[in-house]
């Protein structure tokens, strides 16, 4: 399909706007083998126990698990697929967990999943998709005819440009888009088994509830996808799933062959210099603004004409240019809609337009790239420092305070003087001294800003929400009661509450003295990338350290695969114990023998504390700190 539409010049949907796909959300339920916390389609006692379907046409039905054996429940799947024929079969995590687990059961049924639309049987490879830092494998479906869509994919690339999904699970990301419905049914994922057996109608309102979900997901996270397929030669599948980087290749190689220009071999790797990136006050700051440069890398390149030096037809300029020029009448055309219908798909072009056009700075520093140019990024992004080290400068003889410089624009506090309805006024003021072609926006204003360190802060606005940004909050290292703590302490300080972080910290340590904490709260789960042989190979040579899940793992001595995930929690006394040696699965801890190691946790609950004291005691702005305050077990 990619050479035909490379080759033909033709592009998917043409004429056709979002709304006018058939596409089916769906969602499965399994339940897992006792003495085992987390489902493996391997294991010959877990089964899956529900399907849920929900398609745009309010098609609503769950295939059950209570009605139907397993291999019944697959071929009423393929049954109900082939009638309702959907363009779309969309799902949350879907790669990586339903079509996986749908797939091996199966194949251990004998159930051929002929949900092509000729027939033919879904087919899976493994594959791996890149998105910004994150290399993220998974298993790639197809079937003939139709195209799989992961919302779970589509929050991870709208989050590299936003940045404002409080996670990833399918819930979370509902409440944020405002999709979920105020009456859909919530259940704990670990009393699925139980509710199976005794509250089967609960489980499957809660399996239907999750499909309606992901169908409202794609429908606000999808469209500039689909609006991108209509622009470059992938289709709509593989849209979702290509770096932006990617595209931008297949856009000059689609054009470089029209023009039957040759095509250059990829440059060799060069250093590129980053961003500006800056922390000029830590603390808490009150009414702060922020203002960055629309579009800055592509508008650099275009007002300096930096482009690839082997793109002897200028095909590479030419195209950044058409498509701003089409963002800029789509986000008119969505401003001046008549109708919501006309304003969802000029804002979707829009946004698809923005996402290719930002990519093209990306595309200079791709190494497998046809036209790359590493030298030319670096001159784009020289270019950047200077404008935002001048956007700075003029902060600063405005009086204004700035606070964090990240690439592209600056979060600031206003002059003293300054009134609300001013900001157009400031904002003219700051952008006086731009080159031609920059143009400044006021990106947010927000009540307060915390500073904590570099790329690491939170904000709050007028309505009362805080948002979290940097890993320094949002670690995947730190358990879930540290990220709750640290949510709590947070809001205190961009509420002007500091003095009350102390009683907060004291709460937990008497918590976890008193051992009303819940055991979810303080377990870690981690996944198992090795098979065990793997693991103890790796051991015996050297090469890593033991670890607590795999020892876990290798103690139980149950068939868990690579992929399996494991909760588990710290038993014994004192705070330097060895984790590996303490550890505990989940499913083992008791509320009547609690056997947590209290010690141990209330440390991480005081070395939280040591990392906000500061700003707690005094909650004004001041300089950096060249280091973080060094942890003090001051617990009581």
């Amino acid at each position: 399909m990619h050479q035909y539409l490379l080759l033909s010049g033709r592009t998917s949907f043409g004429g056709m706007r979002f709304t006018d796909l058939r596409r089916l959300a769906l969602d499965i339920e399994v339940v897992t083998t006792e003495g085992f916390e987390f489902p493996s389609s391997a294991r010959p006692g877990d089964r899956i126990v529900a399907i849920a379907l929900a398609d745009s046409t309010d098609f609503r039905q769950v295939i059950r698990g209570d009605h139907l054996d397993e291999a019944a429940l697959l071929e009423e799947c393929v049954r109900i697929v082939r009638e309702l024929d959907p363009d779309v079969i969309e799902g949350h995590n879907i790669f990586r967990f339903d079509l996986e687990y749908l797939e091996a059961r199966a194949r251990r049924h004998g159930v051929t999943l002929g949900w092509g639309r000729d027939g033919s049987a879904l087919a899976g490879r493994p594959a791996r998709l890149q998105i910004a830092e994150r290399a993220i494998g998974y298993r790639r479906y197809e079937v003939a005819g139709r195209h799989i869509i992961d919302t779970w994919i589509l929050a991870q690339l709208h989050d590299v440009g936003v940045r404002d999904l409080p996670g990833f699970g399918l819930k979370e990301i509902a409440r944020h888009l405002g999709v979920a419905a105020p009456d859909r049914t919530y259940v704990d994922a670990t009393t699925i088994p139980e509710l199976f057996r005794d509250d089967p109608e609960r489980l499957m309102a809660y399996a239907l509830d999750d499909a309606v979900e992901t169908l409202g997901v794609a429908g606000r996270l999808a469209p500039p996808v689909f609006a991108q397929a209509q622009l470059v030669p992938f289709d709509y599948q593989a849209t979702a799933l290509r770096g932006a980087a990617a595209k931008i290749d297949a856009l000059m190689l689609r054009e470089s062959l029209r023009l039957r220009h040759a095509v250059p071999l990829p440059g060799p790797p060069a250093p590129v210099g980053g961003g500006h990136v800056a922390l000029f006050q830590q603390g808490v700051a009150r009414t702060t603004l922020h203002v960055d440069v629309t579009s800055l890398y592509p508008s650099l390149m275009l007002a300096h004409g930096i482009a690839p030096v082997s793109d002897e037809a200028g095909i590479f300029l030419t195209l950044l240019r058409e498509l701003t020029d089409r963002r800029v009448t789509a986000k008119r055309l969505a401003r001046d809609a008549s109708t919501a219908l006309e304003r969802q798909h000029h804002g979707a072009l829009a946004q698809s337009f923005k996402i290719l056009i930002n990519a093209f700075y990306g595309y200079l520093a791709f190494s497998t790239g046809h036209w790359n140019d590493f030298a030319a990024a670096d001159r784009v992004t020289t270019h950047g420092r200077e404008v935002v080290t001048g956007i700075i400068d003029r902060l600063t003889a405005l009086g204004c305070v700035s606070l964090e410089a990240d690439t592209d624009g600056v979060y600031f506090v206003p002059p003293p003087d300054h009134r609300l309805d001013n900001d157009d006024t400031l904002l003219e003021q700051i952008a006086a001294n731009l080159p031609d072609g920059i143009r400044l926006e006021l990106d947010g204003r927000y009540v307060a800003f915390f500073s904590y360190k570099l790329k690491t802060y939170a904000l709050l606005d007028e309505r009362g929400r805080v948002t979290l940004k940097g890993s320094g909050f949002r670690s995947r290292g730190l358990e879930p009661f540290q990220r709750r703590l640290i949510e709590e302490i947070v809001r205190l300080l961009l509420e002007s509450r500091g003095k009350e972080v102390r009683a907060v910290i004291d709460r937990w340590l008497e918590d976890f003295a008193r051992r009303r904490v819940p055991a979810r709260l303080f377990a870690r789960t981690e996944t198992l990338g090795d098979t065990l042989e793997a693991y103890r190979e790796k051991i015996a040579a050297g090469v890593r350290s033991p670890a607590a899940a795999y020892e876990l793992a290798a103690a139980a001595g149950r068939a868990w695969q690579p992929g399996d995930q494991i909760s588990y929690y710290v038993a014994g006394r004192g705070v330097n114990v060895a984790v590996n040696e303490h550890a505990r699965l989940l499913s083992e801890w008791s509320a009547e023998r609690p056997d947590e190691n209290v010690e141990y946790y209330q440390a991480k609950v005081a070395e939280i504390w040591a990392r906000f004291r500061p700003f707690a005691e005094d909650g004004g702005l001041r300089p950096p700190l060249d280091d973080e305050p060094s942890p003090q077990l001051d617990l009581f």
